[in-house]
């Protein structure tokens, strides 16, 4: 028990622990984010109804699912943003 409990510590395993529960309610924030607020923001400029998820490019007998590639890369592009400030303000970019 005490090499495991050495092994914890040594390793940072509670800061990575942590580390890994904050990302997880990060991107749940965030999807509730571009889902409750810039889906409807976005439909109203593009004139559709219901969530980006559903919005859809019919071409001919083929349906391009655009809204959900859409509103997957908004929720990426937030959370990459969201860690580059945190990053810059606390200052682990630096040596």
């Amino acid at each position: 028990m005490k090499n495991f409990l050495k092994f914890i510590k040594d390793q940072n395993i509670l800061g990575l622990t942590i580390g890994f529960l904050l990302a997880t309610s990060v991107g749940k924030v965030v999807s509730a984010l571009v889902t409750d607020i810039v889906n409807p923001i976005l439909g109203i400029f593009f004139g559709f109804t219901g969530t980006l998820n559903q919005a859809v490019l019919k071409l001919g007998p083929v349906e391009i699912t655009w809204g959900h590639f859409a509103a997957t890369l908004i929720d990426f592009l937030i959370i990459a943003f969201v860690i580059y400030v945190f990053v810059r303000v606390l200052r682990f970019d630096k040596k």
